[in-house]
């Protein structure tokens, strides 16, 4: 199939383009709020609540307004490393979809919700909110150039601590050329008319960080063996453990008298699997043959500094 133009993905994505520039331009949200808001709802919708923007178009601007403050909720919950005890519930976004949808529902998908975010921020909306974006975004603010992309708007609030960066090409200057026009295709990822949720899984967000009780040696056929038969035969990608840690720096990594690794990556099949495994808790508890094992989400930035064969 070929790449779509960017006319015929306005014309498809209409109704958000015009969802999109109340936020921005009558009600005077931020840029990149915005974009988190719509990115939510496109995520939402994928995951199953259908409709989202063919329900929200024909509303009232006040009830816009109100679902908008409602997916902010959504997106600062998924944000946090602590369950939403202390969030407000979405009771206007649960009234107006069949399904039932809560913050704590959210919250349990939360890595799948963060990957299918940013995979629709930077496939969907960088893409067909580019010239509404250039309208609030001051032309004289210089882009800055990515190699093998083309000039970027500077969007505030990226990069995103939770979400990541989005690329928004300018309008106005590709590679000094203007090639928004209608006799110009653009290029887009393939598949961009069927959305692919793993499009933007990097190993990270579908790793956990395994660890073993000193004194208790688990392998990694066990560790494998634990999570195929709970969670399905293909769910592990690989298992990956010290298991001579003499020379280890980390003084805590392993038993030296038993060349014991007290810790592993468990890297999976997707982020949807980290899900089912957290079921929306930090850290979960599992045990095999007399053995227990903890899994949490891998951190790369505290746990990437451990060894691993």
């Amino acid at each position: 199939m070929s790449s779509p133009t960017l006319d015929q993905l306005h014309t498809y994505h209409a109704q958000e383009r015009v969802i999109f520039s109340k936020l921005v331009l009558q009600f005077s949200r931020s840029p990149s709020e915005s974009l988190l808001v719509m990115a939510t709802w496109f995520w939402l919708e994928n995951f199953g609540f259908e409709d989202i923007f063919a329900t929200i178009f024909p509303l009232p601007d006040r009830l816009i307004a109100s679902f908008a403050n409602e997916a902010v909720s959504c997106f600062r919950c998924i944000e946090s490393s602590d369950p939403p005890n202390g969030f407000d519930q979405i009771p206007l976004t649960s009234q107006y979809f069949q399904n039932h949808v809560s913050l704590p529902m959210i919250y349990k998908h939360r890595y799948t919700a963060i990957a299918g975010i940013k995979t629709f921020l930077n496939t969907i909306c960088s893409r067909i909110f580019s010239d509404i974006l250039a309208q609030v975004l001051p032309y004289s603010s210089p882009p800055y150039s990515v190699p093998g992309l083309h000039p970027s708007l500077i969007i505030p609030g990226f990069p995103h601590p939770t979400f990541g960066n989005i690329n928004v090409m300018r309008p106005d200057l590709v590679d000094g050329v203007n090639t928004f026009n209608n006799n110009n295709s653009f290029l887009f990822p393939k598949g961009l008319w069927e959305w692919n949720d793993h499009s933007m899984e990097s190993e990270n967000d579908r790793t956990m960080f395994i660890t073993f009780s000193r004194g208790f040696h688990v392998s990694q056929a066990e560790v494998k063996e634990l999570f195929t038969n709970i969670f399905g035969e293909k769910c592990v990608v690989g298992v990956y453990m010290r298991e001579d840690c003499v020379s280890s720096p980390n003084i805590f990594a392993c038993n030296n008298d038993q060349q014991q690794s007290l810790f592993a990556k468990l890297v999976l099949d997707s982020v949807v699997t980290v899900d089912r495994i957290l079921e929306g808790e930090k850290l979960q508890k599992f045990r095999i043959n007399g053995k227990h094992i903890w899994a949490r989400k891998y951190n790369e930035k505290k746990d990437g500094r451990t060894c691993f064969t």
